[in-house]
């Protein structure tokens, strides 16, 4: 059966690797509400890493690639080598799971929508902050009480 692209990957990935998944990237948010000066450096993080779609696609390349010179240096049986990886591929391109990705998850690979889900999380933590600062006027932000007391109102913060 062709499995839909979207969800295809965490829908063949055990629960538990995906629980463990969404988990981690909940601490990192916690973490970064806390640190949001930090938030820059996590977004570029997040463009450089790989998601498991793109290792899958490296990995299945490097040992096809690597079956045909071994084919030639060592005898055509190495073809088999490419031809199960290709399978392989082929498996998780229509259905979203092949041998490799459990492996994959478990080391912490993500889906493309994951690392986007957290990228977004990041950045609408780092909106709310600039739109608090930027709804404080200026006597607001100077005279900010401390502590649990109440915040005071100015008359000129509703101009």
């Amino acid at each position: 059966m062709i499995a839909k692209s979207a969800g295809r990957v965490a829908q063949n990935t055990d629960p538990h690797i995906n629980d463990t998944i969404r988990r981690r990237m909940q601490m990192r948010l916690t973490y970064y509400r806390e640190h949001q000066n930090e938030i820059p450096r996590r977004l570029d993080e997040l463009d450089r890493e790989w998601d498991v779609e793109r290792m899958l696609a490296t990995n299945s390349s490097a040992f096809t690639l690597g079956g045909m010179v071994l084919s030639q240096l060592k005898g055509r049986q190495w073809l088999l080598l490419s031809l199960a990886v290709q399978g392989f591929y082929l498996q998780h391109t229509l259905t979203g799971w092949c041998p490799p990705l459990p492996v994959m998850r478990k080391l912490g690979f993500r889906t493309p929508q994951e690392i986007e889900d957290e990228r977004h999380a990041l950045l609408k933590i780092r909106s709310s902050v600039a739109n608090e600062s930027a709804s404080e006027s200026p006597n607001e932000s100077a005279n900010k009480p401390s502590g649990n007391a109440p915040k005071r109102r100015h008359a000129a913060a509703g101009k």
